[in-house]
């Protein structure tokens, strides 16, 4: 297959180009694409050295899928252009998503409702993918009805200029700030920008998205999310309430089935997932599996996955997975 990735030189592009490798997907011809800046700039792929193109160049190419991860802006202006030439389009920003007629997909939930007339398809935000990895089976048994969420956010997830600026604190040098805020040994409850409600952007797209993907428009989502210091993966902790009883060992028991999601759940031992476990991984880890004493048919549950991998790219390159062995490519 023809395929471009929008954003090539980029944290997320890169690890894209890492995952198609690795996954052995299906590329005759690959299209790195980036800035006016970077053109030209040679990419390496599958033992060779392609050169990096701009995006009109790219739309002239025909790519058979484009993976976007380039922001929202670039995403609103060409995301289009790409698909009017016939290009499946899996987008990583929040440009599309809670648009009506655009899928929001994650493989593991809803990738069945994909049709061959979806030119554009949208990638959730990180912190939400791993989220309802883990519940989506609990939603099935249960029915959830509340979600409150506390997410402990990798920098990674701002980009290179945030692992730059704890590099630099790490050694005592001054240079760009990221945050407005040192990030060394400290948290920072500001993911995002602040809205209106005086929630942030990232915290409002758990409720959002969470909402359109789990198909349920009336869930109560709260969120808040936090910037730490951690460079291995996202980590959540999650107190869920279910409209119907449950009994702790059938939850365990449907995220051991539940594709996608490794247990890792057992006080006796001190294991529970973390980021430094999760980092360069394609699963999402849950523990700290445990009944909320305080409300009845209330969950506890704690959340890791690796931002840039499931919480990005790997659930993008999932999705262009699918659509190649089901033929709507």
């Amino acid at each position: 297959m023809k395929v471009a990735v929008v954003g090539a030189t980029g944290m997320v592009g890169q690890v894209m180009l890492q995952v198609l490798e690795e996954r052995n997907f299906p590329i005759s011809t690959l299209i790195p694409v980036a800035s006016a800046r970077s053109v030209g700039k040679k990419v390496s792929y599958g033992g060779k050295e392609w050169s990096v193109v701009g995006l009109e160049t790219a739309v002239e190419m025909q790519a058979d899928i484009a993976l976007f991860s380039a922001g929202g802006s670039t995403s609103k202006e060409w995301a289009p252009k790409f698909a009017a030439v016939g290009t499946t389009v899996i987008d990583n920003s929040s440009a599309w998503r809670m648009e009506p007629n655009i899928p929001l997909i994650v493989p593991e939930i809803n990738a069945d409702s994909l049709q061959k007339t979806d030119k554009i398809i949208a990638n959730p935000n990180c912190s939400t993918i791993q989220m309802v990895v883990a519940l989506a089976p609990l939603h099935q048994a249960y029915q959830i009805k509340r979600l409150v969420i506390s997410t402990y956010q990798s920098i990674t997830g701002t980009g290179v200029a945030a692992v730059q600026q704890l590099e630099n604190e790490y050694a005592d040098e001054k240079g760009p700030m990221a945050y407005p805020y040192p990030i060394h040994r400290n948290a920072l409850p500001h993911c995002d920008v602040f809205l209106e409600n005086d929630y942030t952007k990232e915290e409002m797209k758990l409720v959002h998205e969470s909402r359109k993907i789990l198909e349920s428009p009336e869930l109560a989502v709260t969120a808040t999310a936090i910037r730490i210091p951690v460079v291995g993966g996202h980590s959540e902790s999650v107190n869920i309430a279910f409209e119907n009883a449950f009994e702790v060992e059938d939850v365990r028991r449907l995220l051991h089935e539940a594709p996608g999601v490794t247990v890792q759940d057992d006080p006796a031992t001190q294991t529970y997932p973390m980021p430094i476990y999760a980092h360069g991984k394609d699963d999402v880890f849950v523990g700290r599996i445990r009944r909320d004493e305080s409300q009845a048919n209330t969950l506890n549950v704690w959340i890791v996955a690796d931002n840039l991998r499931k919480g990005a790219a790997t659930n993008a390159i999932q999705i262009a997975e699918y659509l190649v062995a089901n033929a709507l490519v």
